[in-house]
C-alpha cells in the first residue's frame, strides 16, 4: 500500500518492494501471474457467486472460461501455449488420458485441508490412484427425463429411447462417449466395447436413433424440457433435478440396463503458471460450505460427503439430486479407449451429426 506520510524517497522505495511481496504471497505463488487465475470450467458448473466469494477472500482474480464435452477441453489445452490454464475440469476417463500423456500437474494432497470431506468411496479412484493428479468436484449420471403430460407410455430403459414414435422429440447430450454408451448399453454392451462386432451392431442401432433427436446438448438440455419443445430426455441427472423443479410433470428415470456414471475433478494443467493459487482454490471448493453453495444452484451427484450433510433431507431424499446407492452400483465408469477404436466412435458420431 501506498505510504504518503513517509519523508523520504528511500522509505517510499522499500515500502513499496515490502508490499509488492505481501502482495504476491497473498495471491498464492512465488512466481508467474500470481494475481490471476485462468480456469477452464464445463458449462453451468461453477457458480459465480463462489468464484466471487473465492475473490473477495484471496484477493487472486479468476478468468473462467468454458467447454461442452471432455474432447473439446482436451483440443483447447493442447492448442493453447502451455500454462495458458491453471485449473481444469477433466472427468475420470479424462484424467487417466491426459495424465499418461504427460498434461497434467502433480497435486500435493497434504496440503489440502478439506481433501478429508471427500467420502471415501470417490478417494483414490481406479483412473486416479491416489490421487495424483485429480481431486473429486461433481459427478452424477446420464439419467432419462419424462414429461409425463406428454409422453403416456412406461419408460423404464436407454432401450425405449429408440422407439420411433418419439420421433423429433428428444434432446440428448452432445457427447459421444455418453450417446454412443447409451447405444451399447441398450444392447446390454459395455460402454467402451472394443468388440467389432459389437461396433457393427452399436452404429446400426444408433443411426436408426437419428429421427428421434431433436437436439443435441451439453450446455442446457433443460431448457428444451422445460420449454416443452421436447418430452423425453437423455442427459445428465442434474438437468433432470433442474426441470423438474421448473416442470412438475417431468420425471427422472434410471434405466434398467445400469447407466452411464461420471466423476469430474480439479486437475492443474502442466506448465500452469500460477499452482499455488490453483491448490488454495481447490482447497476452497473443498469446503463443506463453500460446496453446499454449489449444489444450491447445480444439483449434480457430489462426492462432498460433509456439504450433502449440509444440504439436508431435501437435497439427500431427491434422486435426481442424489441418485440412489442402487443406481451408482450398478451404473458404469466408460475407459479409455485405443486409437483405432477411438476412430471408430468418432465416425459413428460424425454420421448420426451430419
Amino acid at each position: 500500500m501506498k505510504k504518503y506520510l513517509l519523508k523520504s524517497m528511500s522509505m517510499l522505495a522499500a515500502a513499496s518492494v515490502a508490499a509488492l511481496s505481501l502482495s504476491l504471497v497473498s495471491c498464492g505463488g512465488s512466481s508467474g501471474n500470481n494475481g490471476e487465475l485462468n480456469i477452464f470450467t464445463w458449462t453451468e458448473y461453477v457458480p459465480q457467486s463462489v468464484i466471487d466469494k473465492f475473490e473477495a477472500e484471496t484477493g487472486i482474480k479468476c478468468n473462467v472460461s468454458t467447454f461442452s464435452s471432455n474432447e473439446d477441453m482436451l483440443a483447447k489445452v493442447r492448442s493453447e501455449d502451455e500454462g495458458a490454464y491453471d485449473l481444469i475440469q477433466p472427468s475420470d476417463y479424462m484424467v487417466e488420458q491426459m495424465a499418461s500423456q504427460g498434461m497434467l500437474e502433480e497435486i500435493d494432497t497434504s496440503k489440502l485441508t478439506n481433501l478429508s470431506n471427500i467420502g471415501s468411496e470417490f478417494l483414490n479412484p481406479s483412473y486416479d490412484p491416489g490421487n495424483k493428479y485429480s481431486v473429486p468436484y461433481l459427478g452424477g449420471v446420464e439419467a432419462i427425463a419424462v414429461n409425463t403430460d406428454m409422453i403416456k407410455d412406461t419408460i423404464t430403459s436407454y432401450d425405449d429411447l429408440f422407439n420411433p414414435a418419439y420421433a423429433g422429440q428428444e434432446v440428448v447430450l452432445d457427447d459421444f462417449r455418453a450417446i454412443i454408451g447409451m447405444t451399447a448399453k441398450s444392447l446390454g454392451y459395455s460402454m467402451s466395447t472394443t468388440d467389432r462386432t459389437e461396433l457393427d451392431e452399436i452404429k446400426s442401432k444408433l443411426l436408426s436413433f437419428k429421427p428421434n433427436v431433436a437436439l443435441f446438448d451439453s450446455d442446457s438440455p433443460k431448457s428444451a424440457l422445460i420449454s416443452g419443445e421436447c418430452a423425453l430426455a437423455s442427459v445428465w441427472s442434474a438437468e433432470v433435478a433442474l426441470a423438474m423443479d421448473e416442470v412438475p410433470s417431468i420425471e427422472v428415470v434410471y434405466p434398467d440396463e445400469g447407466a452411464y456414471l461420471f466423476v469430474d475433478n480439479w486437475s492443474i494443467p502442466k506448465g500452469a503458471k500460477n499452482v499455488d493459487g490453483a491448490m488454495q482454490f481447490i482447497n476452497f471448493m473443498l469446503d463443506a460450505e463453500n460446496m453446499s453453495m454449489v449444489l444450491e444452484e447445480f444439483p449434480y451427484m457430489c462426492p462432498n460427503a460433509k456439504a450433502v450433510e449440509l444440504m439436508g433431507e431435501e437435497y439427500a431424499s431427491n434422486k435426481a439430486k442424489n441418485p440412489p446407492a442402487e443406481v451408482i452400483e450398478k451404473g458404469e465408469y466408460i475407459k479409455n479407449l485405443d486409437t483405432e477404436t477411438l476412430a471408430i466412435y468418432d465416425q459413428m458420431w460424425t454420421e448420426l451429426k451430419k
